[in-house]
């Protein structure tokens, strides 16, 4: 997925809603945006430590 950036004049951040998925999520830390698209089925789990993201875990499943 493409990198989004804050504009660092004016600390905004611009998205497109057309230009990124459907169902996604928008993490912002320490200045960095990052979007990652939801899975059909299953979980995204966003791991902090001293309140900073360190990581991003999707864990994907399907109906039975």
């Amino acid at each position: 997925m493409r990198e989004i950036i804050i504009d660092p004049s004016t600390m905004k951040l611009e998205l497109d809603i057309m230009e990124i998925p459907k169902n996604c999520v928008v993490v912002i830390c320490d200045g960095k945006v990052k979007v990652r698209e939801l899975p059909p089925h299953g979980e995204y789990k966003i791991v902090t430590h001293q309140g900073k993201v360190k990581r991003m875990r999707r864990e994907e499943g399907e109906e039975f």
